[in-house]
């Protein structure tokens, strides 16, 4: 990393933060933790987090509104590294729009008492983050409202991301499904209202009100999403969403891959967002290891990821229409995708799942003509968005189905972490890529979105304008890309120069090394954070020095506004509510992981 890269990350975060929490809390006992990302880090005993996390977010000046995540980290197996008494970190993040800065709170546990005081009478977020960090590690929050399983099915025995949990099925036994079993399954899922915190009051001939289960196969439902409802008539009284059918442990395997050979997982995760997932768990890698990242290689990310927020645009805008009822416009964007898809086939070899980026850059460098395709593609698209807004964001019935229905205000999508375009329809102007840019985004001429009802409605017209501001991008990158290298020449950096390989015995092995088993990296950690698709997406990377992950955390964006999903539902009909929920842009595997 060059000097100029080195104050750049510097000035991100507010460091006086610290300063501040000492002065405030001169009898806490608190010290600094050095991260290679430089994000501002405390670590704190556990009867002084919660007074801390208060004052962060309602006393303090500038106050750090947003709860960003919350996990947490088994240290028990660490190679280097580990404290005498620390076995688990409860890892809480927080951001401050305000201050365009963040800040981590680490609380150490010792694993005979792996408990902590709830924090969701300060922050409501934290609801979902709580029960999940109980769910994969075991760690008890006191007070939680419903302190149940999330990711994992109710009868599951033992908590995943501890280090003792298997990581692969073949360290288990054959699993062999009995009709006793299969019964006991079933059972664990059947709904009893007390057990969420509702009342049961359809027990009566004479309520007046009903349950209701939608999915987990509803097509409305985006995937394998159960929602429960509970109903006055038509009227949506309280929503549950029940996530975690579509869990799949993305988490769980990053701990038993190399850093390279993780990459085509991420893919996966937002399947919609192509290289964009590979693009947040990258920068984390390249930060934790000091990588620059040579221009050409960045031009040529950043044009692919622009070229995935088109085609994951156009694919929620034809779904969407579907989902309140117009057939045409699915059809009209899923032919504009096509090209887009003809176009990363090209480049990469592959569509949906490119796995084409890499630690240093990309896997090679652009073919001949990609330009003339990219300019072809870009004015198909300019030309025919016109007939989707007509279908869509200029019809009377789409209005009518989507104007003030599942709105939030600014200070709500602030405290429930909502972030992407969910968060700019409220009016609020910020992007990661204009805040905090990566990857070269400062030198680009673009604008940023806003409306201002916070409805279904002007949450699909700030992802139509995306669409033409992610042209603007691509355009600007077809006229003034960069000669050079497509890889940073860098010991770390996989697979590194190929040609090379073709003349050097030693370049050959160090290549079959890396690529086979893997490098050991530096110990420490790392987090990014990208502007995604659907939001902000981001990677925290623990590593002990070993060629493999020692804890891999992934936020995701959809995961926060699924859960905000009771909140805008409420008060409306049920036929509304598949209207709220194609209107949040999600997929299954960005809210499971």
């Amino acid at each position: 990393m060059d000097e100029a890269q080195g104050e750049r990350l510097a000035m991100e975060f507010d460091y006086s933060i610290i300063g501040t929490l000492r002065q405030q809390f001169p009898e806490t006992s608190m010290s600094t933790v050095d991260f290679q990302d430089r994000l501002p880090t405390i670590q704190v005993d556990r009867n002084d987090a919660k007074q801390i996390l208060s004052y962060l977010k309602n006393d303090i000046e500038r106050p750090f509104r947003a709860f960003y995540d919350l996990t947490a980290i088994d240290q028990r197996n660490r190679r280097k590294g580990k404290v005498d008494g620390e076995d688990f970190h409860v890892v809480y993040h927080l951001l401050s729009y305000d201050r365009n800065s963040d800040i981590r709170v680490m609380v150490p546990l010792n694993e005979n008492d792996t408990k902590v005081d709830s924090i969701t009478d300060i922050f409501p977020a934290a609801n979902w983050y709580e029960r999940e960090t109980w769910d994969m590690f075991g760690i008890h929050f006191n007070h939680h409202p419903c302190l149940r399983r999330i990711l994992m099915p109710p009868d599951w025995e033992g908590h995943p991301l501890r280090k003792e949990h298997p990581a692969r099925a073949t360290e288990l036994p054959a699993y062999m499904q009995s009709d006793e079993s299969y019964k006991k399954h079933e059972a664990a899922l059947t709904f009893h209202p007390e057990e969420w915190g509702w009342p049961n009051d359809t027990a009566s001939e004479d309520s007046e009100y009903m349950y209701l289960n939608l999915g987990p196969n509803h097509p409305g439902t985006h995937g394998v999403l159960r929602i429960i409802l509970r109903l006055h008539g038509e009227e949506i009284i309280d929503v549950i969403p029940d996530i975690g059918y579509h869990h799949r442990g993305a988490e769980k395997m990053a701990e038993r891959q190399t850093f390279h050979s993780f990459i085509p997982y991420t893919d996966r995760i937002d399947y919609l967002g192509g290289v964009n997932n590979n693009l947040a768990y990258l920068l984390a890698v390249e930060k934790l290891t000091d990588i620059t990242v040579p221009e050409r290689a960045q031009q040529i990310r950043v044009l692919m990821c622009e070229m995935y927020r088109i085609a994951s645009h156009l694919v929620w805008l034809g779904t969407y229409g579907h989902d309140v009822g117009a057939m045409t416009p699915v059809f009209w964007t899923f032919k504009e995708r096509e090209k887009i898809f003809d176009f990363v086939a090209a480049v990469t070899g592959d569509r949906m799942h490119p796995n084409w980026f890499r630690i240093g850059g990309v896997a090679q460098d652009l073919p001949e003509s990609w330009d003339e395709m990219v300019t072809t593609i870009c004015d198909d698209i300019e030309k025919n968005i016109g007939d989707f807004e007509v279908l869509m964001s200029k019809s009377g019935i789409f209005k009518a189905r989507t104007q003030g229905v599942g709105a939030y205000t600014l200070d709500q999508a602030i405290e429930w972490g909502v972030t992407g375009p969910n968060l700019r329809a409220c009016g609020m102007e910020w992007d990661f890529r204009k805040k905090r840019p990566y990857s070269g985004y400062d030198q680009y001429d673009f604008d940023v979105p806003t409306a201002t009802n916070g409805d279904s409605y002007d949450r699909c017209v700030v992802r139509i304008e995306e669409i033409h501001q992610s042209i603007r991008i691509v355009r600007q990158i077809i006229n003034h890309i960069e000669g050079g290298d497509y890889i940073a020449d860098h010991p770390l950096a996989i697979p590194g120069q190929k040609a090379r390989t073709m003349e050097d015995i030693e370049a050959l092995i160090h290549h079959f090394l890396g690529v086979s088993w893997g490098f050991g990296y530096p110990e420490g950690g790392a987090h990014a954070s990208i502007e995604a698709p659907k939001g902000n997406n981001g990677y925290f990377i623990v590593s002990d020095g070993g060629t493999m992950p020692y804890r891999l955390r992934i936020r995701t964006p959809s995961f926060n506004h699924m859960q905000t999903l009771p909140m805008l539902s409420q008060g409306h009909q049920i036929a509304d509510l598949l209207t709220v929920i194609g209107s949040l842009d999600y997929v299954l595997a960005d809210i499971d992981r």
